[in-house]
């Protein structure tokens, strides 16, 4: 379970936070723990991380989106995982506060986590709200970062999930607009559902779930896309309703260095619908860097 504490000092955390906190750069295949950073609000925010892999291998870093999980990587992880080291970060989206609770903030405490974190320029790899951040963090701290990938990623065109939201949306609303990710929604999982539902019943989660999409929907990215400089692939479902082929096209056109899988009859989450085909491009574009 994802949590936020308020800190003043180190003295206020716990002994196994500060363990945490003192591997800052030793981040090696085997850990499974929680890391934490201060965001734009002041408040230490605690992240779940995993990290799969090679020992030594160059870091690719994993962003979900508004509803994710570090879960969500699993099938593009373990196809990948003996020729990089996989690092998976579950921010607490739903939870944070104040000013981390935008794409501004959520975008701030990846860098964050990655100047704290991390002692080599990685690869991002992004999916929706997470593809969002990953494109700001390269926009501002390109010596952060070696590739960029996206899948679906917000920034340009969405046809965002919450347009209709409730607060405290019912299980019904859920199961439909979570159905809208995928083209096979034999794919989805029940129990993403399930927790999307108990996670959205507090009113907090909910508001926060609309602000952060509303931040991203206003933060558009046209004119700057152009500077991005670093290897770029996207990979992108040809049937994504929620950021459709055209946002893919766009992309494309406005990143010199870009190229595009695009894979047949998939959503908006092609690492959950294609792992296989997501997990080939993505091997193929580490090792190519």
């Amino acid at each position: 379970m994802l949590t936020i504490i308020h800190v003043k000092s180190l003295g206020d955390i716990s002994v196994d936070s500060k363990l945490a906190i003192a591997s800052a750069g030793g981040l090696e295949p085997g850990y499974t723990g929680k890391l934490s950073v201060v965001g734009l609000a002041g408040i230490e925010v605690v992240s779940d991380v995993q990290v799969i892999g090679k020992p030594g291998g160059k870091p690719v870093i994993f962003l979900h989106g508004l509803v994710g999980l570090n879960d969500h990587w699993e099938g593009v992880v373990q196809k990948i995982q003996d020729s990089c080291k996989c690092i998976l970060i579950q921010l607490p989206l739903l939870d944070l506060e104040d000013e981390d609770c935008s794409i501004d903030g959520a975008t701030e405490l990846t860098i964050r986590f990655l100047q704290n974190h991390i002692r080599e320029r990685a690869v991002v790899v992004g999916n929706s709200f997470g593809g969002h951040m990953a494109l700001k963090v390269t926009l501002q701290r390109p010596d952060l970062i070696a590739g960029l990938v996206l899948a679906g990623a917000s920034g340009l065109i969405e046809k965002s999930m919450v347009s209709d939201v409730q607060i405290r949306p019912s299980r019904a609303w859920l199961e439909r607009k979570i159905g809208e990710l995928f083209f096979d929604q034999s794919k989805m999982n029940p129990a993403d559902v399930d927790r999307a539902f108990a996670t959205l019943a507090h009113r907090r989660q909910a508001r926060a779930m609309v602000k952060l999409s509303r931040s991203a929907r206003r933060n558009h990215l046209g004119d700057e896309i152009h500077r991005i400089q670093v290897p770029t692939l996207l990979i992108w479902g040809r049937e994504d309703i929620v950021t459709p082929p055209e946002a893919c096209e766009q992309f494309s056109s406005g990143i010199k260095n870009s190229k595009v899988v695009w894979l047949d009859a998939c959503g908006h989450a092609p690492m959950i619908e294609k792992p296989d085909e997501f997990a080939a491009a993505l091997a193929a574009f580490v090792e190519g860097l």
